[in-house]
Parts: C-alpha cells; sequence; structure tokens
C-alpha cells in the first residue's frame, strides 16, 4: 500500500463510521500526543542498548496509531501531507547541508555553514 492509499483508507475509515464529526484540530492534536507517549511507552524502563525486540508488535501498532492521528489532523486542517512533508524536507536540506552535517547529531544552529562546499545548494 502506498502513502496516498492510506491516507484515503484511514480517512475513509473514519468517515464511514462518522466520526468526522468528532475530529477537532485540539482533540486530535493531544490524541496524536497521546499515541506519540504510547509509542515511547514502548521503551520505557530499557536501556538504550537493550534489545526491544519482543515488543516489535506493540510498537508496529502504536506507530500506526501515531500516524492515523496525524492522518486525521492533517485533514482537519486542511494540509496536504505530502507536500507538508516535501517542504519539510526542503528546508531541513537548507539547515542541514550534507557537507556539514554527515555524521553529526548537532542541531543546525551548532553546525559550521562556513564549511560549505561551493557547488552545494544552500
Amino acid at each position: 500500500m502506498n502513502f496516498e492509499t492510506a491516507c484515503r483508507d484511514v480517512l475513509a475509515f473514519r468517515d464511514e463510521r462518522e466520526w468526522a464529526q468528532f475530529h477537532n484540530p485540539k482533540d486530535l492534536a493531544i490524541s496524536l500526543s497521546l499515541e506519540a507517549a504510547e509509542l515511547l511507552e514502548c521503551f520505557q524502563w530499557s536501556a538504550s542498548d537493550l534489545d526491544v525486540s519482543s515488543r516489535d508488535e506493540s510498537i508496529r501498532e502504536e506507530l500506526a496509531d501515531v500516524l492515523i492521528y496525524a492522518i486525521y489532523f492533517a485533514d482537519s486542517k486542511g494540509i496536504d501531507l505530502a507536500s507538508a512533508i516535501e517542504s519539510k524536507l526542503a528546508k531541513n536540506r537548507d539547515k542541514y547541508p550534507v557537507s556539514v552535517s554527515r555524521g553529526s547529531s548537532k542541531k543546525y544552529t551548532e553546525l559550521d555553514h562556513s564549511a560549505l562546499e561551493i557547488d552545494e545548494p544552500k
């Protein structure tokens, strides 16, 4: 299933049940945050190097819940998710040029942008 089909299926699921009437941006943002917290809960009390593969199904389901609520939220705000992602990636490419960010975990404000390669787009 591709991204557009998944989004259509999620919205059809909602619409078949007539749930859109209950979906306002505030409640959807809260629900999205709660689902993200449930995803985080899959890693609670585990060391960073702990194998959590026994929780893979829970992780998969919680991640799906996060994405479903993100789709609902985007729809409630009239946001085209594919376009929003494309736009955000373009901004991130400007903030994190490959030549100064490769292999670095620094925030873009901490990167040495003066070291940009001349042929790399800004």
